[in-house]
Parts: C-alpha cells; sequence; structure tokens
C-alpha cells in the first residue's frame, strides 16, 4: 500500500466518524426535543422558581357621611392539585369524584354534575397540579367549596388552592360615578378619585414565592402564604354626600330626558368649606338613555353666556362706572355693522339693577364697551386679578384651563372681543369654574378653591386633611359686594327667575345664562346648538350651598331659566328640606300662662325635637306645673308614661301606634275602634288582667 492510498484511507476514516458523530448529535438532538420534549419543558419549569409581586388591597373611598362610595372585596379563582397527598390513590379519587362533580353542579350551575366529572377526570389523567376549577368565586361560595368531598380532607392534602383577587365595586353603583373614577392598567391618565389618590389607595405590595409549571402557568409555593404580606392600602373620605348626590343625579337626568339634550352637568358644593357635595355628569347615549361618560363640570370648556353677566358688573361697580340706578337702554346695541340683541326683546330704558335682572346683552355690551373702549386691559385686567384666567388646581385630575383673552392676544379684536366679553362670549370657562366664582361672592368675597377629598385615613387614624385653597381673600369691596347680592336676589324675585326658581320659604340668589355653542372652527352660525345654565346659591341671606346647572343642546327649549332653572328648584327645594343645620331663621314662639299644647301622650323624645326645631318655649311655668310637680321654667314640661309590670297600661291620650305598641309590649290584644287619639280604653289602666286578654279602644 502506498503512502497516498495510507494518507487517504486515514482521511476517508476520520470523516466517516465526524459524520457518524454528527448524525447522531442530530439524532439526540430530535429525541430529545419530540420524543422527550414534554418531560424536559415540565422538568424546566418545575425548576423556574422566583418571588413575584402580589397586588395589596385597594383602600376604600367614603362619602362624607359615611357611606361606601367604592370598596375592594376579595374573589377568588379556584384550583386543584390532582396529585395531592390525600387523593394520590386512584381509588380514593375516584370513589369521591362523582359527588365533588354533584356538590360544584349544584353550587355554581354553571355545568352539568356529568359534565364535571368529565373534566375532573381528563385533569386527573393528565396529572395536572393546577387545574382551573372556577373563576370569580365570593368568600361565601368557597367556605361552602371547602366542605364538598375531597376537599374537606385538609387545607393540604385535599388538593384545593383558592387563589385570593381583589375586585373593586361601587355599593352605589352609578352614583357619582365619574368623581369616583376608576383604576385601569390599560388607561394612562388617572380618572377620577381611584386615579388622582391611586398612591394611597394602592397600599404596598407583597412578594409571594410562585413555581411556574408546564404550560406556563405560575403555581404559588407554600400553599399562597406570603413571604412578604401586602399592605392594604389607606381610605378616602370624600367631601360628596350620597343624598344630595341622588337628588343631584335624578334632577339633572329627568331634565335631560324631557329636554331631549346632548349632555349636561350639575354640581352642588359647600359655600364656606368649598367642599364638593354632588356632581353629576350625564351624555346621552341613545333616545332616553344618558350616562356618566365625560366629567364635563370640570372638563367642559364652553362659553357660559348670561351666567358670566355677574363679572362684567362687579367690574363696573368696582370701578364705578355704574350704579346699580344707572339708567340704560335695552333691545338692540348696534356696533361697527353688527347688532348685539336681547333674546327676549326691548324693556326699554331701565336700571342697571333691571337690566341685570333681565339679562339684557343690549345693556351689559354698551356699559362695558363705553366705559373700557379706551383702556380695555383695565376690564380684563379685573378677570385675571380674580384668577378666571387660571386653574384652580382640583384635587383630581382633567381639569381644563380657562381661555380668558386680553388685548394682548393675536385674536383679539379691538372693536368686538369687548362688548363679546361683556355678556359672556369669546371665552373658555367650565361650570365649576364659574360656580367657584358665584360661591366667592356668597362667600362673602372669598374665593376658594374647590375640594372632593376631606382626609386620608389609614386604619382609622387620620393621615391628612385637606382644606380648601384660597384663590383670592378679597375679590371686591364690600360696596360692590352688597350690591351684587342685591342684584342676585333680584333675578329670583323680579327677573327670569320669578316665576321658575322662586320660593317663599327660603331666598335664593342666582343668575340665568343662555349661550349659542360655537361649531369648532365653522363659528356660531353653522349650527344653532345652545347652552341653558342657572348658578346660584342658597340661602341668600345665610348662604350654605352654591349649585350649578348646566344643559347643552336640548331640544326643546333653551332659555337658561326655562331648561336649567326647574333642575336648580328641584335640587335646592330638596337639599334645603333635607339639612337640618341649615341657617335658618328661627322664630321663637312664646307658651304663656296656659295648659302645654294638646299633644299626644307616650315617649316624649321624638316630641322634644319637634319643639325644639319649632322653637317653642314658655313665657313661664305652665298652669299645670303644680300639678305634675315640674318646673317648667327652662322649657315645657315633658312627661314619659309609666307602665307598671304586670298590669294594664294606661294608653289614653296616645296615637294608635304608640297605644298598639305599648300594650303590645304588656302582652294584650288590641281592637281599635274609629282614629285619632285614645279617648278610652275598655279596662281601666292599672288593671290586673291575665296576659293575651282582649282590651278595646276608641279613638276619636
Amino acid at each position: 500500500m502506498g503512502i497516498r492510498t495510507n494518507i487517504l484511507l486515514r482521511v476517508y476514516l476520520a470523516f466517516g466518524l465526524i459524520l457518524l458523530f454528527a448524525i447522531a448529535v442530530v439524532f439526540q438532538l430530535g429525541r430529545v426535543q419530540v420524543v422527550q420534549g414534554k418531560k424536559w419543558r415540565s422538568m424546566a419549569d418545575s425548576l423556574s422558581v422566583r418571588n413575584m409581586d402580589v397586588e395589596a388591597g385597594r383602600g376604600n373611598i367614603f362619602s362624607v357621611d359615611g357611606s361606601l362610595l367604592a370598596t375592594s372585596v376579595p374573589e377568588y379563582e379556584l384550583r386543584m392539585d390532582m396529585l395531592a397527598g390525600a387523593i394520590e390513590n386512584d381509588k380514593i379519587f375516584y370513589d369521591k369524584v362523582d359527588s365533588l362533580s354533584g356538590k360544584l353542579s349544584g353550587l355554581f350551575a354553571d355545568k352539568s354534575a356529568r359534565q364535571y366529572a368529565r373534566i375532573l377526570r381528563e385533569a386527573r389523567h393528565e396529572k395536572a397540579r393546577y387545574f382551573l376549577l372556577k373563576r370569580k368565586v365570593t368568600y361565601q361560595q368557597l367556605k361552602k367549596v371547602r366542605q364538598f368531598p375531597i376537599f374537606n380532607m385538609g387545607k393540604y392534602r385535599g388538593g384545593l388552592i383558592a387563589v385570593q383577587k381583589n375586585k373593586r365595586i361601587m355599593p352605589f353603583q352609578t352614583l357619582a360615578a365619574r368623581t369616583i373614577g376608576y383604576k385601569n392598567d390599560n388607561v394612562q391618565n388617572p380618572v377620577g378619585l381611584e386615579g388622582a389618590y391611586a398612591g394611597y389607595i394602592n397600599g404596598e405590595k407583597g412578594r409571594r414565592l410562585m413555581q411556574r409549571i408546564a404550560g406556563g402557568i405560575w403555581m404559588p409555593v407554600n400553599d399562597g402564604d406570603y413571604d412578604i404580606a401586602p399592605k392594604e392600602g389607606a381610605d378616602i373620605i370624600s367631601t360628596i354626600d350620597v343624598n344630595f348626590q341622588d337628588v343631584v343625579q335624578t334632577a339633572l337626568e329627568k331634565q335631560m330626558i324631557k329636554s331631549d339634550a346632548h349632555h349636561g352637568t350639575a354640581i352642588l358644593m359647600e359655600v364656606t368649606t368649598g367642599e364638593v357635595r354632588a356632581v353629576a355628569n350625564f351624555t346621552k347615549v341613545e333616545d332616553g338613555v344618558y350616562k356618566e361618560k365625560f366629567n364635563y363640570a370640570i372638563a367642559g370648556n364652553q362659553d357660559p353666556g348670561s351666567t358670566f353677566k355677574v363679572a362684567s358688573y362687579m367690574a363696573l361697580l368696582e370701578d364705578n362706572k355704574v350704579d346699580t340706578n344707572t339708567m340704560v337702554n335695552t333691545g338692540v346695541y348696534p356696533i361697527k355693522g353688527h347688532n348685539i340683541k336681547d333674546s327676549h326683546g326691548s324693556i326699554g330704558r331701565v336700571t342697571v339693577k333691571k337690566a341685570f335682572e333681565e339679562s339684557s346683552n343690549a345693556a351689559v355690551a354698551y356699559l362695558v364697551n363705553t366705559a373700557y373702549h379706551e383702556n380695555q386691559s383695565q376690564f380684563t385686567d379685573h378677570l385675571y386679578d380674580w384668577k378666571l384666567n387660571e386653574k384652580m388646581g382640583l384635587q383630581i385630575p382633567g381639569e381644563a384651563k380657562p381661555v380668558v383673552k386680553n388685548p394682548n392676544n393675536r385674536s383679539w379684536n379691538k372693536n368686538m372681543s369687548l362688548p363679546q366679553m361683556a355678556y359672556g362670549y369669546e371665552m373658555q370657562l367650565t361650570p365649576l369654574k364659574m360656580l367657584s366664582f358665584y360661591n366667592a361672592i356668597a362667600n362673602n368675597g372669598k374665593y376658594i378653591s374647590p375640594i372632593f377629598v376631606r382626609e386620608i385615613r389609614r386604619l382609622g387614624n387620620t393621615v391628612e386633611h385637606f382644606n380648601a385653597k384660597v384663590v383670592n381673600p378679597k375679590i371686591c369691596s364690600d360696596v360692590t359686594l352688597s350690591k351684587m347680592k342685591a342684584m342676585l336676589e333680584g333675578v329670583i324675585t323680579e327677573g327670569t327667575g320669578k316665576n321658575i326658581i322662586n320660593n317663599p320659604v327660603y331666598k335664593v340668589a342666582g343668575k340665568s345664562g343662555t349661550a349659542q355653542v360655537a361649531d369648532g372652527n365653522r363659528g356660531y352660525k353653522a349650527n344653532r346648538q345652545y347652552q341653558a345654565s342657572f348658578c346660584g346659591y342658597f340661602p341668600a341671606d345665610k348662604p350654605k350651598y352654591s349649585l350649578i346647572v348646566v344643559i347643552n343642546d336640548p331640544k326643546n327649549g333653551y332659555y337658561g331659566a326655562a331648561v336649567s332653572g326647574p333642575v336648580f328648584r328641584e335640587i335646592a327645594d330638596k337639599v334645603y328640606a333635607a339639612d337640618m343645620h341649615i341657617n335658618q331663621n328661627q322664630t321663637e314662639h312664646l307658651v304663656g300662662n296656659t295648659s302645654m299644647p294638646d299633644v299626644k301622650q307616650g315617649n316624649v323624645k321624638a316630641l322634644k325635637q319637634v319643639y325644639n326645631k319649632l322653637g317653642l318655649k314658655p313665657l313661664y311655668a305652665s298652669v299645670n306645673a303644680l300639678e305634675n310637680g315640674i318646673d317648667t321654667s327652662s322649657g315645657i314640661a315633658f312627661e314619659d308614661t309609666k307602665v307598671k309590670k304586670g298590669s294594664v297600661p294606661n294608653v289614653t291620650g296616645m296615637g294608635l301606634s304608640d297605644a298598639l305598641y305599648v300594650m303590645g309590649n304588656a302582652g294584650y290584644k288590641v281592637t281599635a275602634r274609629g282614629s285619632g287619639m285614645v279617648k278610652k280604653q275598655s279596662v281601666t289602666g292599672g288593671s290586673i288582667i291575665p296576659r293575651g286578654s282582649k282590651i278595646i279602644l276608641e279613638l276619636q
């Protein structure tokens, strides 16, 4: 054999060995991937263990009266380890699986017992360690499941794995829904209180050891016990009153349906504190159906219309340009080929006060343009001093920035901008911004920013307390303030609100507003859409609440007083009636030297409350004071009815409900005849007769 042949043989042999090795490697890779793939992937998964975050229970949101507006309730995901200790033996599992299936079917009613039995058997066959049984299980359901066959064999041995998740609910459902807001990981911008105070509400995440099993599913190790327990979030005490919120939403929605409007908002605020007691926002989704989809109260920037005339007249009065008895023409104000008209026509030459009360556009445009035409910034400087051009820094996100022009703006028209602004055009203000300005008038000139959150509490202890920020300590002089208050009250007693808002029981101050809505770049003439509003406060003599109602694009009428006025009146009436602490003037009624007022006998606790509310007080002791031995110098004499145990009670003089209550507790059956107070009873009070006896009461 030659040298060349020898070398080639060795090369071929080496190449052949390398080829065989390569083939073996490829074969083994294929075997691992295809034949043994499931085994090795399962093993790889089982070796994947890590600490993972656990969401904390979110804090609650309460109304100002302690009612729950938003809370988290536990919700469970039920899973099952098919190879748990107690059912590792096939006989035990298959003996009990049918009875377990029947129980699960009966509780959840989503599958038949046969279906449950089939899927449990299949999971057993596949040796599933983390099989999903049911999502969205309540705690009460979980308690029952733990008593079912197999699962009742013990926490670790029965194979039941309950993974807790927190579900956010709103007990009052749609009440103040947009103000409460929501947390959504897919929404970048925060919404409402849930979003603005997420840092407090969310709490602190915990840590839990998790193991990845087949299918990429992460299963808690150690039956889900925490390595680091999550810390629950803090509670938010909002300023919302659920009863007033219900009143506001109901009244607004009713009028929205009646007027077939596109959207609207109503806001109720406490004057001295700036706390928002109720806020409703509705958008039309279909005929007769309205939902809260957008927060128009804080983000709905539009021309305010005639409600802005308050600011115009305040500037005029403050600069001594006019007085309330200054005479002015109404009807039409021609300027540079454009006529500014009154919607209801001319009422002749009247005082400034009357022009305001009747909401004359021509009058206010003439007055402002005449007074400030030579120095137009003097007017807009007032608006800037009152911070009408600035955000208020609200506690919830989404506040729109006001648009208030001045002569330095490129869009300023030296002939038209000033008179147009005088009656609420060429500017953009939110309803809450406008309400806050009226609230400043009611608050004796102190302009404060509204607040939606009063406190943050953790474990019942106050973490942070909020007070309204003062935007402007005094928006005008006391003289101007008193004149503006009189003019606002005049709107209700003599002007546009006379037949709709005026209530003889309490005083209201306010102003109606009607504004044509611009259609983007197409302007005001492109479509005839209007915004009707009414803004004011009550009781006018001692203001406690300020209120604004804005309804956009109503189809059945569009004047502010006619469309928004009834909503204002309904809300104000119900709030005034419901607030027992409102600043009402109480007239003291003196009771002279005579007998006590005619009242029914019985428990007098409620009677005392009525007397106190009515202001009843004796001038001096009543004539029956000596008879009952009670000194009445500090008030009307009261006596509780005394009932001797074992004897028939004396119910003469009581109302029927009290008499039935007393007789029933004493063990006697009652038959009543007539109506009114008990004048006579068949068995005299104090008599001893068997319990269960029948007693006839005659009422008159």
